[in-house]
């Protein structure tokens, strides 16, 4: 099978891959590029574990061919934090224990940016939506809507 050459940006840095036609975007986070934040859970796009941004777009990576990176923009969990300050969602969703086991949070934490980006003030009714194909087996999701809330009204302040 033919090798692809894939120019893209991730986490604000310009990332070049060689990767198969078929090879998903998880697949090349993970295995070719050390980015092991986003999780499969699934494989099939149901879970949410694997969330990624593609072109300020949330997708789950295990649906996206890494060949359609090519001149995107990809935003991960890794890209959250900066040096050592992590971002205010990551800060509240310890703060308001609202994580257990990991395999889930990076989604949900990169689909609550991605809806913080969209809309600053939600209500509790579309953070519940929004983060409706995120699933987490561990936790119950009314920490995670309160973290949510907590940092959206941190990041309207700020």
């Amino acid at each position: 099978m033919k090798k692809m050459h894939i120019s893209t940006t991730i986490n604000g840095d310009e990332t070049e891959f060689v990767c198969a036609p078929d090879e998903t975007l998880l697949d090349v986070l993970r295995d070719r590029l050390a980015l092991t934040g986003a999780k499969e859970g699934c494989g099939t796009g149901d879970c949410g574990a694997c969330s990624v941004t593609l072109n300020g777009r949330l997708v789950c990576s295990c649906l996206v061919l890494g060949a359609e990176a090519d001149a995107a923009e990809i935003g991960t969990i890794e890209g959250m934090a900066t040096g050592d300050n992590l971002h205010v969602l990551q800060r509240v969703f310890i703060e308001k224990a609202a994580l257990q086991c990991g395999i889930c949070t990076p989604g949900i934490l990169v689909a609550a940016k991605a809806l913080l980006e969209k809309n600053p003030d939600p209500s509790e009714t579309e953070i519940r939506y929004w983060l409706a194909g995120n699933l987490c087996r561990c936790t119950g999701y009314d920490k995670i809507i309160q973290a949510v809330q907590v940092a959206a009204a941190e990041m309207r302040s700020a």
